[in-house]
């Protein structure tokens, strides 16, 4: 099981101290530092200046948003990125969520998997440099009606075949993940709840006669080491509140359905109704302690190495950390992670 870091979002957590992180990630032999993006910083930027200041971790899109570029857009942005890291890029896909999509780039989210199967076609069609035609039903190249013609993408990738990630919460979603994409980038995966998703995924893998192994299973996971994991789980609530609470409209939270899934449903309203009323102290408090360490890792090196088992047990083989520390304790956190790696035994 390989180690990723996840960097979030600039001026969020992803500044300068997170920059020196994936330096540091870098010299440790870490696998990929992923970057984020949601209506704030966005994500090849911030790649392109982690490139520039490492040399052999790959980079990661966790994810580059499909409503916010065509798919032409993002094929030059991922041919760029892989060309100036050195064959060294990673293209995480998304289709984020209803008011992301509809209020900041004000693409209707309509249709969700239709569209990101499109999407996917039209992007690795552009990466293998072929003349762009396509017919379908969110995406026409050319216009059938006008003086475009087809067009073919002029800088050479680094690699024949760029990694394509799709993060997926629903069923559906995750069949397609299974079917289409090279990894899935979880959130909220816990060894515990994962059976039902990884079915999902091998059903779709099936249609496209291929199994579990052919995919990156890449969760990003909170990583939080210290003596108690309560008190360390504490450093994780503001993320889980948000997430379950407010990343969403009361109808369509995907991250709240999840929890659902997962066996937290009357926890998950109660998050989401406090956070909604704009009481996110008590939002945070409502987070079970339960739901918190099924889906981060928690306390001294030796409880998160018997985790860390537990997730190369259930199928992971990128496990991402997120640290939720004092950028201080940032260079030990990266190395927490390695050593309760060795002393899981999955390294």
């Amino acid at each position: 099981m390989r180690l990723g870091l996840n960097l979030g979002y600039w001026g969020a957590g992803n500044d300068a101290s997170n920059l020196a992180l994936a330096t540091r990630a870098d010299e440790l032999g870490y696998s990929v530092v992923w970057v984020a993006e949601a209506y704030g910083s966005d994500a090849p930027t911030v790649l392109a200046f982690v490139a520039a200041r490492t040399s052999s971790v790959d980079i990661g899109s966790a994810v580059l948003q499909i409503p916010a570029r065509t798919p032409a857009a993002t094929a030059m942005t991922a041919a760029t990125l892989d060309t100036l890291s050195g064959g060294r890029f990673r293209l995480g896909l998304g289709v984020s969520g209803p008011q992301v999509s509809e209020g900041w780039h004000g693409v209707r989210f309509a249709a969700p998997l239709a569209r990101t199967r499109e999407y996917v076609d039209i992007v690795r069609a552009a990466l293998r440099r072929e003349k762009v035609r396509y017919d379908g039903t969110h995406y026409r190249l050319p216009l059938p009606d006008g003086p475009g013609k087809a067009l073919a993408l002029t800088v050479h990738p680094v690699r024949e075949h760029i990694p394509t990630y799709l993060a997926a919460i629903g069923p559906r979603n995750l069949e397609l993940t299974g079917e289409l994409a090279d990894g899935w980038l979880p959130v909220f995966f816990s060894p515990e709840y994962a059976d039902t998703q990884l079915d999902h995924l091998r059903a779709g893998a099936a249609k496209a006669g291929r199994t579990l192994a052919d995919l990156d299973i890449a969760p990003t996971v909170p990583f939080v080491p210290g003596e108690d994991w309560r008190v360390c789980a504490d450093s994780v609530r503001a993320y889980a509140a948000l997430y379950l609470g407010g990343m969403g409209s009361r109808d369509r939270n995907f991250y709240n359905r999840l929890a659902c899934r997962m066996g937290f449903a009357d926890a998950a309203a109660e998050v989401q109704e406090k956070y909604l009323a704009k009481d996110y102290a008590g939002a945070m408090a409502a987070v079970p302690l339960e739901f918190l360490d099924a889906t981060s890792l928690l306390g001294p090196v030796e409880r998160i190495a018997e985790r860390m088992a537990a997730f190369a047990e259930a199928g992971v083989t990128t496990l991402t950390v997120a640290p939720f520390v004092d950028p201080a304790a940032g260079d030990r956190t990266l190395e927490a992670a390695l050593r309760a790696r060795e002393l899981a035994g999955v390294a």
